[in-house]
Formats: C-alpha cells, structure tokens, sequence
C-alpha cells in the first residue's frame, strides 16, 4: 500500500504542474494575441527643445577670499586685546598686546639703542653736510642707526601684535592673562565680503571645468553666487584629484568664514536642446535607440546622446521636436510593431502586470 500511495501523490502533482504550465502558455498566446490584433499598449510624449544644465556638487570650507593670521613671536602672557572678533581693522593696527617688562622682548633695551642711535646719526648728519666728517665715519653711524632701528621695530612688533592686512577679525585664538608660545597663532583677519573655496575633481570631471564658470554656494538657506577662478592643469598626487578655485560675492557678510557649504558649479548648460528621461533611451551592443509612434506602429530611431545630469540625458540626433517619443511599454516593441496610444489616466497592462 505504502508505494502505490507514494506514486499516487507523484502523479497527481505532476498533473497539476503540468496543467498550471499549460494555463501560463495559454495566457501567454492570448496575450501576444491581443498585441497583435489590437496593438501594444503604449504612452506617448512630445518631444520639444528645453533648457538643459549639468552641475557638480560638492561640500566646501569657505573662506575669506584674502586671509592672513598673526603669530606670537615671544612666548609670554597677554597683556591687553583691543578688538573683538567682528572688528574691521586696517593693516598695522594693534589688535593684541604683550607686557613691555618681559625680559626675551628687551623692549626698554631695543629702545634705549635705537633712540641712541637716532641722536647720534642725526649729529654726525650734520657734521657731514657742513663738511666736518668724513663719508666714512657718516656711513657707519648711518648702518648703527638701521641695524638699531630694525630691532626696534623687531621688538615693537613682538609686543604690540600689528593687524596683518585689512579686513574683519574672524577668529581671536587667546583671551587676555592667557600663557602662549613663541609661534603660537593669535588671531585671523579675513576680507569677508569675498570668500573662496577649493574643490577637488577627479580625471574624469575635469574637462568639464572651465575658468568664468558660474557657480554657487548654500549655507543654512543661504546662497551667494560666484564663479571658477582657477583650475588646476596638473593632479595633486596626494589626493589623486585636480583642484578647482571657487570665489563668490558675500554682500554684507551673509556667509561666515569657515562653514562648510555645500557648492554647485554649472559646468554644462544649453538654452534649447532636446532632452529625456534616461530610462528612455534602450541600448543594443553600442548603439542607443527609441521609439517613436507614427500613426498606429513604432519607429526605431537611433540617437546620439550628448551630455547627461544623470536622471536625464541630451540627444544630439535621432529626434526632433514634434516626434511622438514612447515612454512606457517600449520594452514590448520591435520595430514595426502596432501599438495603441493610452491617455495618462489610462493603466498599461502588460504581461509584467
């Protein structure tokens, strides 16, 4: 009993994979039937010109387009800071102060040697004018006074910390009583109504950078414009990458220093051009293709593709505006095949469905 039991259940499900294989082919032919008699269910768009662009984004450090830090020449405490980070200060002005009194300055000395210096070069001066010494004796007081003069401006600039440029403070490092050392960096002043960033491209971007490209940088909902300034015509062997100067118009200051924004370069745009959908464009070995609807078939028509922003490429040749371009059901045709047009509230039905 147990085998005739066992080939029981065998053939019975034998007969009913065959029979459900049986069923599938028979919707199968009913299906390429209807394609045959009453068309492939197609969906139609008029291809027409667009403006299309092509960006590159990345996330940048801005900067001040010009920036300049000032370091302590002396290791010691401060003593006073005139100004607050936000501050506009011209070139040389004070921002930050050490004590007069610290022996490794010698300022009193430096002082001291420099106004002696002074005074005698200003009477050996007129000795000479009036002829009563001698061109040698005049040259030598003249070098003491400069090699005088030179540590003493040495040593004021040791003491009293002078703004390196113009432009606003953008970082202050210490506070006043604060112990530094020698080559320690006190503070930043930037020109932030400018700022610039550097990008890093890979060797297939590059060519896609020029110099005058227009660019943008976001920050917090922020946007400035600006532009490429420079590209870089060798690879930095380091990061494997070309680099790209971005600089921008910040009026008012709307962006700070040193956030990171995120940076959009328009390295590809045309005003009128015929673009699609990538999933549009069907492939066989190396040539690209659609299909277009003409009346109540398909055409293939092959096209040469032109950039692309990757959701969407530029075709160059293969359609024209006016040509009925078929966006679904494409994957059913051949060339030639008859197709019925759907409206968009319509739903395909397919053999996938």
């Amino acid at each position: 009993m147990r085998p005739i039991t066992i080939c029981s259940i065998l053939l019975t499900l034998s007969a009913l994979f065959l029979s459900g294989c049986g069923s599938s082919d028979g919707n199968a032919k009913n299906m390429e039937q209807i394609y045959l008699e009453e068309g492939v269910p197609v969906k139609v768009k008029p291809v027409q010109f667009t403006s299309f662009s092509k960006q590159n984004e990345n996330n940048a450090e801005l900067t001040g387009l010009v920036e300049s830090s000032a370091f302590a020449a002396i290791s010691d405490k401060i003593d006073k800071i005139l100004y607050e980070v936000g501050d506009f200060v011209k070139k040389d002005d004070i921002v930050l102060t050490f004590p007069t009194d610290n022996p490794a300055a010698k300022y009193y000395q430096a002082k001291v040697s420099y106004e002696n210096a002074l005074a005698l070069f200003e009477r050996m001066k007129s000795y000479f004018e009036t002829g009563g010494l001698s061109q040698q004796n005049f040259d030598n007081a003249r070098t003491q006074y400069e090699v005088a003069k030179a540590d003493w401006d040495a040593v004021q600039q040791s003491v009293l910390v002078r703004a390196p440029i113009s432009g606003t403070v953008t970082k202050i490092n210490v506070r006043e009583s604060d112990n530094v050392n020698k080559d320690d960096e006190l503070f930043t002043v930037s020109r932030t109504d400018k700022m610039k960033t550097k990008i890093w491209i890979t060797e297939k971007q590059i060519c896609d950078f020029r110099v005058n490209q227009p660019a943008t940088a976001e920050w917090n909902g922020t946007i400035i414009e600006g532009r490429v300034a420079q590209v870089d015509m060798s690879l930095n062997k380091e990061r494997q990458a070309f680099g790209v100067v971005l600089e921008f118009d910040n009026p008012g200051n709307r962006i700070r220093c040193g956030v990171t924004a995120r940076v959009k370069v328009d390295t590809y745009s045309k005003a009128e051009t015929v673009v699609v959908e990538r999933k549009n464009v069907l492939r066989e070995n190396q040539r690209f293709y659609v299909y277009v609807a003409v009346s109540d078939v398909c055409e293939r028509h092959d096209v040469t593709l032109g950039e692309s922003n990757g959701t969407e490429v530029e075709i160059t040749a293969g359609l024209r505006p006016g040509d009925a371009l078929i966006v679904e059901g494409q994957l059913h045709l051949v060339p030639g095949s008859k197709i019925r047009v759907m409206d968009d509230e319509d739903k395909l039905v397919t053999e996938n469905n």
